[in-house]
């Protein structure tokens, strides 16, 4: 009986070492799987990271690839259009040149002087070359419009020609008020085969005062002279982020931002120090370059503690004193954070968007839980509206209106009402998140019918 107790306390003695060996080999196999999930995770986030840098690569390049690709086709519509119009005035020269010729033998096998005394009307050309190329067409100032962006052109012929086939627009951006400079840096951009005597430009960005225009008038057979050329003024609030201002982990780069937990953006910034720059600026041969005004200024409070702590700040470059402007944003849905408004050059280092008397913004929370809300001085109203992907922001500064839209819509979202004691910037906050600035907008028509419609009646606001 001892044997087989002794026994069976053996075999108890290996049955609890081999449960604590499974149990072991369980929990290694659980760590495994573990592991190799974490791997599948990570190898999986590393995969959309790339794809998605990848992915903002791509758009670069197909922006930068677009904008050449117009250039080049400007410049073949141009240099072609000019050639072809220089050959067809060549070949109806022949064709002249060939019917002077003919009349020419046909009068001296004429016996009687006056026949073709008759035929020759003192011009030196026959009847069928006189009169081909058209007249210059003339841009009726009165009949145009610059509006929302847009550029409506009209003109009239001096003459009733009713075998103009079609015309041609050209036009340039520039700084300069008056008729075109001889050295311009904007070359002339070409709209060919317009039926009408009137056209519209859309969907254009003012980064510059004025345009300069010239049309004329084109047969079948040659093209004729261009129009006196008129200058319009383009009006429209013009600015970019001032990256002097931003928060060590926001890159900025002209009107675009986005989130960098590592703080990247400081060697730019000290970079920018380094060459004596206070913001951002185009490349010299930018279009979008424009002579410095005294509203566009360093904010002299540059470097890494512009903003900091948990102020995700970057400001604009142009201050608003005065009259009214409009700007849009469009941020990415994914954002933690985000806020538009505006604040006054004050605005604390450690100051949050809509926290203190000196900005006001409308403020998207995605973190946790959706809010969408204004705000000022520390005070919230929850909006009840949908969530555009793309806000408008129109700034009355005399009146003190302050008001959000859903930039593509025109609905609007909320209207600030108060007295601006100070000028204002444009303002913007992003955590986890990114976003891209529209500038050079005028204020839109919709907008000015809602804010004179809104300015006699009760708005919301916040103390």
């Amino acid at each position: 009986m001892g044997d087989q107790g002794a026994g069976q306390e053996s075999l108890r003695k290996i049955i609890t070492t081999l449960a604590v060996k499974n149990e072991e080999i369980q929990n290694f196999i659980y760590s495994l799987k573990q592991m190799v999930q974490n791997v599948e995770a990570n190898s999986a986030r590393a995969q959309q990271d790339l794809e998605a840098e990848f992915q903002s690569l791509y758009a670069l390049l197909d922006e930068l690839k677009e904008d050449m690709v117009m250039k080049i086709k400007q410049e073949r519509a141009s240099r072609t259009y000019e050639l072809q119009a220089q050959l067809r005035a060549c070949s109806k020269a022949l064709e002249s040149s060939e019917e002077l010729l003919e009349t020419a033998n046909q009068a001296l096998g004429t016996a009687n002087h006056q026949d073709f005394s008759q035929c020759d009307d003192g011009s030196g050309l026959p009847p069928v070359a006189q009169g081909q190329v058209p007249s210059a067409p003339e841009i009726d100032l009165a009949e145009s419009l610059v509006a929302d962006n847009c550029v409506t052109l009209a003109w009239r012929m001096p003459d009733e020609d009713s075998k103009i086939d079609h015309y041609v627009l050209e036009y340039r951006r520039t700084n300069f008020e008056g008729p075109p400079r001889a050295k311009e840096d904007q070359p002339w951009m070409v709209i060919e085969g317009i039926k009408g005597t009137e056209y519209t430009l859309t969907g254009l960005r003012f980064d510059m005062k004025y345009m300069n225009f010239r049309v004329r008038a084109c047969n079948k057979a040659v093209a004729g002279d261009f129009s006196e050329p008129v200058t319009l003024e383009t009006r429209a609030f013009m600015f970019r982020l001032d990256a002097s201002t931003c928060h060590q982990n926001l890159r900025v780069e002209e009107l675009s931002v986005e989130w960098d937990a590592t703080g990247g953006k400081l060697q730019d910034v000290k970079a920018r120090e380094k060459d004596g720059k206070g913001r951002t600026a185009s490349p010299a041969n930018s279009p979008a370059r424009v002579v410095q005004s005294p509203k566009r200024m360093s904010l002299g409070r540059g470097g890494r503690d512009r903003f900091t702590a948990e102020s995700y700040t970057v400001l604009g470059d142009t201050l608003i004193d005065g009259d009214e402007h409009y700007w849009e944003v469009r941020y990415d849905r994914d954002s933690k954070a985000f806020g538009v408004g505006v604040a006054y050059r004050s605005l604390g280092k450690f100051d949050q968007l809509g926290k203190t008397p000196a900005s006001w913004c409308l403020h998207l929370n995605n973190w946790l839980q959706v809010s969408f809300s204004a705000k000022h001085n520390n005070k919230a109203k929850a909006l009840d509206v949908p969530v555009p992907d793309c806000i408008g922001v129109h700034c009355n500064f005399h009146e003190g209106f302050l008001s959000f839209y859903n930039a593509r819509t025109k609905q609007l979202l909320h209207t600030f009402k108060t007295k601006f004691s100070q000028p204002v910037l444009p303002a913007f906050m992003v955590w986890c998140g990114s976003f891209q600035v529209t500038s050079g907008l005028q204020v839109p028509s919709a907008v000015r019918c809602l804010q004179k419609r809104n300015s006699t009646a009760s708005s919301s606001s916040l103390p």
